[in-house]
């Protein structure tokens, strides 16, 4: 049996190779982690974020540009607010943390800022575990500031940045997560809130691995701070935020992921993602691994264009979205669809196909009843049926009184 560490130096070779020679790997953040775990089932994303590919020069490599991410006037003014939540050594955003989250703790006079720096994600890793380990001996408030966080993905380690972890005088650690979409009198969009909820969630389940290598184990708190300009100046306010629900559904959907060895090991040799191969080739690169397109890709992935230009082209159901395709059962094509509806194929004690004959017939029969009606064959209420509309109780009902 390979020794685990050659093992996982070959993937991280194999993984270079299908990036591309001398193609900078894309770090793989809490965003894209939550949109791969959000579809556990598509390859296709697991092994181009595994590689660092980037999705966005692929996408246009092959034709279907993405209209995916943020525009540069709101990076730019979340930087800006950024900075400012997190200005004076963070003093600001530890007053937050202790107002919404442990009140009953020593107010933050004076917190600690730890330098992070380091070579390398891997260093950054390594110092962002030895900083939180000397905040939790030392005790009182302490604030780091982009720390860089581990976590296992499909066999393979990404590396996060979020925007804050704050250290508790009890040794618990809190995410932060700084936002630059208001909070009008005190929430926020749903929506925004519900994604910023889902990235942290991803920061959680990193913070948690770190912990469980210390002994005693830190808590890592259930609930994070989420930061985002007051109204419409630039002054902060924040929220706690349970994510509780969302940390349990990205741990499931994480440990479904397919290993990423075992998609690499079926892809034929020679496989390259490079941008600046030829289209033809590039193509048929991302075709060898199977992707799970849903409608609700657009929103999540760059390459989603193209994987919906491929759904509509074969007639997959997948592009009618997840709930029709788990309604179809082993019908994967609109044409399987339509031939089992009209009898031609398909098992009758299938309850896919049951259920479809069954649509077809009322269908028919809804068809047919609408050409009786517009024929005048004698469809009751019809002015040319010589029938006359009766009411609720059977008998004539009276012409209605002209408007005047």
């Amino acid at each position: 049996m390979p020794h685990p560490r050659r093992r996982g130096t070959a993937l991280r070779q194999r993984l270079a190779e299908l990036r591309g020679p001398d193609v900078p790997a894309k770090a793989l953040d809490a965003r894209a982690l939550a949109a791969l775990a959000a579809n556990p089932g598509c390859a296709r994303r697991a092994v181009l974020d595994g590689a660092g590919v980037d999705k966005t020069r692929l996408a246009d490599a092959l034709g279907s540009p993405s209209a995916f991410g943020q525009s540069q006037f709101a990076l730019t003014r979340g930087n800006a607010f950024e900075a400012r939540v997190k200005a004076d050594g963070g003093a600001e955003l530890l007053r937050l943390a202790h107002r919404k989250l442990d009140p009953q703790a020593a107010p933050p006079e004076e917190g600690r800022v730890p330098d992070l720096s380091a070579i390398g994600p891997e260093g950054r890793a390594a110092r962002t575990a030895l900083a939180l380990r000397e905040a939790v001996e030392a005790g009182g408030w302490t604030l780091l500031d982009h720390p860089m966080l581990a976590l296992d993905v499909a066999g393979s380690p990404a590396f996060l940045e979020p925007d804050a972890v704050v250290v508790h005088p009890d040794g618990s650690w809190t995410v932060v997560e700084i936002k630059s979409f208001p909070m009008l009198d005190g929430s926020a969009d749903p929506a925004k809130v519900g994604a910023a909820a889902r990235q942290a969630a991803v920061y959680v389940l990193a913070l948690e691995e770190v912990a469980a290598r210390l002994d005693p184990a830190p808590r890592v708190r259930h609930r994070i701070l989420l930061v985002c300009p007051k109204d419409f100046s630039n002054l902060p306010a924040a929220s706690a935020v349970d994510v509780r629900k969302q940390r349990a559904v990205t741990r499931r959907q994480l440990a479904r992921l397919t290993r990423i060895e075992e998609i690499v090991d079926a892809l034929p040799e020679g496989t390259c993602f490079s941008p600046e191969l030829p289209a033809a080739e590039l193509t048929a690169a991302v075709e060898s691994v199977p992707a799970a397109y849903a409608p609700e890709c657009l929103s999540a992935c760059e390459l989603a264009f193209h994987c919906r230009a491929r759904s509509r082209a074969q007639a997959a159901v997948t592009s009618l979205g997840r709930a029709a395709r788990a309604e179809l059962g082993g019908l994967t094509t609109v044409g399987d669809v339509l031939s089992a509806a009209r009898g031609e194929s398909g098992d009758p004690d299938d309850p896919a196909v049951a259920a479809l004959r069954r649509a077809a017939r009322l269908r028919a029969e809804a068809l047919a009843f609408v050409d009786d009606r517009d024929r005048g064959t004698g469809t009751p209420g019809h002015e040319g049926s010589g029938t006359p509309v009766r009411n609720s109780a059977g008998t004539p009902a009276q012409e209605a009184a002209p408007c005047r």
